[in-house]
């Protein structure tokens, strides 16, 4: 059977279309957008990126920090938590570590950034995994996941309820599976929303959604790390071809600031401010170029808003 024929018998698409149809899926709530605020890290950052979006008017649905809830004291991790709980924001911690935070010579060897996010070995697995329950007991509901096995014994956890029933799995950037056969794996181990590789054309990204009804997270704009590329003009056809989509708006030309911590505060607040600012610019352009795009309007139900524990025993 050749190939394409093949591709169409397992409800699979069969080329990138040249011209991309719109979108027919949305969020539960009819959106077809909501905004994501990458690298907010640490209880500042969150206080900053919170604050600018007010004053520009930018509704933020989810928060995503990179560098992981290990690196967050007991008190910053609650503060997180709670802060994004009062805000009825998402709030999506990265699980660590992995091999490229390791010992392992290959992750950082010229051709060896593939395996820089892969979990190495039982141990480096456990520690993700009790990273991953460390944060649900503060209260997060949502968190990064970079490996299949992570995301599959994860899902089993969840499963069985060694993980709340309602904690979310985000899956990161650096998973990279670019095609609409491998996200749609990523789905059927557990995936609750899917950030593709920055580079792919929305004929590419039309082609996912048609294989996956998970939220995908576009990066409009990404770090130079990531391809530093800049998508505004693209945000319209973007979310038109790939709703339900979460617009993700990172910073190029900015310092890598992963692993975060105090040395780097104010920097990351900067740089979480300028964020919003750029996602006020992304913003604009798709009123301008698709008016009729929908966003949620906060509180959304089936955001994956921390549990306020800190409060809770207060």
């Amino acid at each position: 059977m050749e190939a394409r024929t093949f591709l169409r018998s397992q409800g699979l698409p069969t080329g990138d279309a040249e011209a991309p149809p719109a979108s027919p899926k949305r969020f539960p709530d009819g959106a077809r957008y909501r905004v994501e605020i990458p690298s907010t890290e640490g209880p500042e950052v969150l206080d900053a990126v919170l604050a600018e979006a007010a004053e520009r008017d930018v509704p933020v649905h989810r928060i995503s920090q990179g560098s992981g809830a290990m690196l967050l004291t007991d008190d910053e991790l609650t503060r997180m938590a709670g802060t994004a709980a009062r805000n009825h924001v998402e709030l999506s911690l990265f699980a660590r570590p992995q091999a490229g935070w390791h010992t392992g010579a290959m992750s950082s060897s010229p051709t060896g950034g593939t395996v820089a996010s892969q979990v190495r070995g039982t141990e480096q697995l456990v520690h993700v995994l009790e990273d991953i329950r460390r944060s649900a007991a503060a209260g997060v509901r949502s968190v990064l996941i970079t490996d299949l096995g992570v995301l599959s014994v994860a899902a089993r956890m969840r499963a069985q309820r060694e993980l709340p029933a309602d904690m979310r799995f985000k899956i990161s950037v650096q998973m990279a599976l670019s095609n609409p056969a491998s996200i749609r794996i990523a789905e059927e181990f557990g995936a609750d929303t899917y950030n593709v590789p920055t580079d792919l054309s929305p004929a590419q990204l039309a082609a996912i959604r048609a294989a996956t009804d998970l939220p995908l997270d576009v990066y409009i704009e990404s770090p130079d790390d990531l391809g530093g590329v800049v998508r505004h003009y693209e945000i319209a056809e973007i979310v038109r071809v790939a709703a339900p989509v979460y617009v993700k708006f990172g910073l190029r030309n900015a310092p890598n600031i992963y692993p975060s911590g105090t040395h780097l505060t104010d920097t990351a607040v900067r740089l979480g401010r300028e964020r919003v600012r750029r996602a006020r610019i992304g913003l604009d352009m798709l009123h301008r170029y698709l008016p009729e795009a929908e966003t949620s309007e906060l509180p959304v139900a089936d955001l994956a808003v921390p549990t306020d524990v800190a409060g809770e025993n207060r």
